[in-house]
């Protein structure tokens, strides 16, 4: 017993003693290391900064502004940006927590986001009319914003998006409890330098198949601190309040060009594990998808060979995704 006490206290000081190095490391990588610089302008929009990310030259065609999804980099959608620059301005930027923004004290309703935004665009010097495009959570940002801002939203774009009613049709079960003190923890480990230690060492956590390696190694800004595991969490929670009340709210669109693009890849392993069926999910996501094409009369579903992320982040998903917006843009103008 005496022996077993003693392993189990060597064992303890081990662990022990490991975590307070690479939380040293950490802290020290994070110190002596050049401040992650944005590519694009950060805008103080009253009391918060955003940092904004502009590709081609203004003309008089739409702009298309990128929303990303759920804690998301802009970098993601590098590819889209690349198609489509020589042809018409390109917008991405940060919410607040996001990437180069700061992290924002205000509370993160769905409003609030959109006029952030919007209040960015014009402080940034960029006019309407804008192609919306959302990715993931971005769906939602972008509906919100067409309906306060109507007569500035041309075309809406839709990039493997959340369904208001994503959780209840496809069956999701409740998120771990574990999940939240989680992200949590893993803030407060940004916020020691391990997360950077761990991207700059080891890979960048962030997933990204396709995307040249420069991008990929600037992805790793994400994770300088743990502000963007603070924004998901206050936008994920606000967001779960709010979308039933959105999708009883939306009205139709009317004749407002839409293109949805929906991924067709699926991990059916993980969905299994977590008592979901692969068959069930795969067909609601599809109707859910065909349901934000027909918000119009106009609108489209386009089925891609590729998943959540791989849709747009692998090159030839993203030049199907360029070509059909150059078509829409062709249409309005």
């Amino acid at each position: 017993m005496r022996m077993l006490k003693n392993c189990l206290k060597w064992m303890s000081l081990t662990a022990g003693g490991l975590l307070g190095l690479i939380i040293l490391m950490g802290l020290v990588f994070r110190f002596f290391a050049a401040k992650p610089q944005p590519p694009g302008e950060m805008v103080d929009i009253g009391g918060l900064k955003l940092h904004i990310n502009t590709a081609g030259v203004k003309n008089r065609r739409p702009t298309l502004v990128i929303e990303s999804g759920a804690g998301a980099p802009g970098e993601y959608y590098h590819w889209l940006s690349e198609g489509l620059k020589d042809s018409m301005q390109v917008v991405r930027y940060d919410r607040a927590g996001i990437g180069y923004s700061e992290l924002a004290n205000s509370p993160r309703e769905p409003e609030v986001v959109a006029r952030e935004l919007h209040k960015l665009l014009a402080l940034a010097g960029e006019l309407p009319p804008y192609i919306m495009a959302g990715h993931s959570y971005g769906a939602h940002y972008i509906r919100i914003f067409t309906q306060l801002y109507p007569d500035e939203v041309a075309a809406l774009v839709f990039l493997d998006p959340s369904h208001p009613e994503t959780s209840e049709r496809l069956k999701l079960p409740k998120d771990p409890w574990f999940l939240e003190p989680m992200y949590q923890i893993g803030a407060i480990l940004g916020d020691l330098g391990v997360l950077y230690l761990y991207d700059k060492t080891l890979g960048p956590i962030l997933w990204a198949p396709g995307l040249p390696q420069e991008v990929i190694d600037q992805m790793t800004d994400y994770t300088y601190d743990g502000k963007f595991l603070k924004a998901y969490l206050r936008g994920d929670n606000k967001w779960r309040q709010t979308l039933k009340e959105m999708a009883a709210e939306t009205k139709d669109f009317e004749t407002l060009p839409i293109k949805t693009f929906s991924g067709t890849h699926i991990n059916e392993k993980a969905l299994l594990r977590r008592g979901i069926d692969p068959e069930n999910f795969q067909t609601e996501r599809k109707k859910m998808h065909q349901e934000l094409a027909n918000l119009s009369s106009n609108g489209e579903l386009f089925l891609m060979d590729g998943g959540h992320i791989t849709s747009f982040t692998i090159k030839s998903n993203a030049d199907i995704i360029c070509k059909e917006i150059l078509e829409m843009l062709r249409e309005i103008e």
